[in-house]
């Protein structure tokens, strides 16, 4: 099977009914074209009806189907175990539910039920769901490695039955694994009517005979499986690994573009069905200029590659990314793209214009501003960034410079420059996402420790503004870019908000202590609860006992339990001497 991209596979299937009246396995793989095929890889399923039911096979059919479909209609930002596991558990849920509509609602066994296994192959990464009995096998030498356990449970040597199957319960547990994969990998699918009959050396005899004609070797085993008495159906499916990409990037991000890069316009210039009307902002890594549309007449903010990293690919790459991102974005906290109505000459990004001023600028202006808007400032940059973690992108920059806030008090978050998507880093190569890509003074601790980011860590980003906002500081100061090692991390000291002369409240400082705790994990779950702890009181802030000195600085009580025991220990040398 030739393809365009550097992931190529060679597929053989094959199913029959066996000596069953009706074949209640279904099976089927999808190949997509590019973007889809760097962006959400190669999909294989396989399903098999369960025998006490009559209608098994609408349930294998329909599992199939709406896997093969539907997980390519989930956002491309989405890693694949998370598309994945929403496609199953919404075709879980719809099975579930045709059974308690029907004549079967008492007798789950006989509804609409299946046991399936799916392979999505992304980049250099196989990605592998299963629930029942279906198996996923790698071919090893002249055995097969089982990959995935078998869910059925041994009620006595002559009787055994499903532990887990799609359909049977609202809730679906799904078995999820990841592994590497280079050229040459073999992997098998198959249903018990195949695998209980056939040996595995006959198996991967077959594939390597047959291995111009997968089908035909998967057609070979089925036979096999019948002639030595299955009594089910019989499905083989091979999948071989023909090529994997050298550069695991989509793409669409590795071919920068076909378009050239800009020259930077004057004022009333035309510049691709646009009039320039001033330049708005001009730094390192951009210039940005306000413009009128020629057909619309509407304003707009066009975006231009800085000059000076315009031979710099991974600065391009991102470049190209904030549109792609800002396009599968919907809030009215996000700076919106404009909708491409025409062709482009150039290199660049259009936006909305919003007449407003950066975050930086408003704190300036309002250098003692009232906790409530502050409150409302944050709630709304938090409103944002929940937009991001729905779709599993990390805004990664989040700083006073990159948002807006309007005349009518509107924050809107800019500048995605430095956004990691989970979709896409999971099929970049190894290591091109460790860069520390935010400023550091709003960074999170572990990025400098190279742990990555999560939700959370925008959080830390966010109390640090807000912090800002409420005491005109940053809560540690420039200790956090000078960390290291953990132990760097263990040695910041959080600057209580309290300290300052604009009596910020307990409670709200209890809610930037934790929110900007150095260890991610003691931070808040989830941007809403650090929010609401912004309006209500949590008691455990409120608490006036004084804070033991090991929890407050361990370091300093070290080193004075250190230097009394050495008092100590001094005093009985002495008293020991003197006898």
């Amino acid at each position: 099977m030739t393809m365009t991209s550097g992931l190529l596979i060679s597929v053989g299937q094959h199913s029959d009914k066996g000596r069953k009246p009706v074949n209640q396995d279904f099976h089927g793989v999808l190949i997509p074209e590019e973007p889809l095929l760097g962006l959400k890889g190669i999909a294989a399923v396989l399903a098999d009806g369960i025998s006490s039911s009559t209608v098994s096979q609408i349930a294998s059919e329909s599992a199939v189907k709406s896997f093969l479909m539907d997980y390519y209609c989930t956002s491309e930002t989405w890693t694949v175990k998370t598309s994945a596991r929403r496609v199953l558990e919404a075709t879980n849920s719809w099975l579930h539910a045709q059974t308690r509509k029907s004549q079967y609602a008492y007798d789950r066994d006989k509804g609409y039920v299946c046991t399936l296994s799916a392979m999505v192959i992304k980049a250099t990464t196989a990605h592998i769901f299963h629930v029942g009995d279906c198996r996923i096998y790698r071919v090893a030498g002249k055995a097969l490695e089982q990959l995935t356990d078998d869910h059925r449970i041994i009620a006595s040597p002559e009787q055994t039955y499903l532990g887990r199957a799609l359909g049977i319960n609202p809730q679906l547990e799904i078995d999820y694994q990841s592994l590497e994969v280079q050229a040459g990998d073999v992997f098998v699918l198959a249903t018990d009517g195949a695998y209980e009959f056939v040996e595995p050396r006959f198996v991967t005899g077959t594939v390597q005979a047959q291995a111009h004609d997968l089908d035909a070797a998967a057609k070979i085993i089925a036979e096999e499986a019948f002639r030595r008495g299955s009594d089910d159906n019989i499905t083989i499916q091979i999948l071989r690994i023909d090529a994997v990409p050298e550069n695991r990037s989509p793409d669409i991000f590795n071919q920068t573009s076909e378009l050239p890069l800009p020259p930077l316009p004057e004022p009333r210039a035309s510049f691709d069905g646009y009039t320039i009307v001033r330049e708005i902002h001009a730094s390192s890594r951009s210039h940005i200029y306000l413009a009128v549309d020629g057909e619309t007449g509407e304003a707009v903010a066009l975006k231009l590659p800085s000059l000076d990293l315009r031979d710099n690919p991974a600065y391009l790459k991102r470049f190209l990314m904030e549109e792609w991102i800002a396009r599968r974005i919907d809030s009215p906290h996000v700076l919106k793209p404009q909708k491409r109505a025409r062709r482009r000459s150039y290199l660049y990004v259009a936006t909305e214009f919003v007449e407003a001023q950066t975050l930086r600028q408003w704190m300036i202006d309002n250098p003692r501003a009232d906790l409530e808007t502050v409150r409302r400032i944050v709630e709304q940059i938090a409103a944002g960034l929940r937009a991001f973690h729905r779709m599993e992108m990390l805004h990664q920059d989040l700083r006073p410079d990159n948002i807006l806030i309007d005349k009518t008090g509107t924050a809107k978050i800019i500048d995605f420059g430095s956004v990691r998507v989970a979709g896409v880093a999971e099929a970049a190569a190894s290591g091109e996402a460790d860069e520390v890509l935010g400023t550091v003074q709003y960074t999170a601790p572990e990025y400098f420790l190279g742990e990555g980011g999560s939700p959370r860590s925008d959080m830390f980003s966010l109390a640090v503004i807000c912090y800002q906002m409420l005491t005109g500081k940053l809560p540690y100061g420039a200790e956090v870019a000078r960390i290291r090692g953990k132990s760097d991390a263990r040695k910041l000291r959080y600057r209580s908000a309290g300290d300052d002369d604009r009596n910020v409240a307990a409670w709200i400082d209890g809610a930037l202590r934790r929110a900007l705790h150095p260890d991610p994990f003691k931070r808040h779950e989830d941007l809403s609860e650090f929010t609401f702890e912004l309006r209500n009181p949590n008691p455990a802030y409120l608490d006036t006992k004084i804070t033991p000195l090991l929890e407050r600085s361990p370091l300093l009580f070290w080193k004075l339990t250190t230097v009394i025991l050495a008092g100590v220990i001094v005093v009985l040398l002495g008293l020991l001497h003197a006898r």
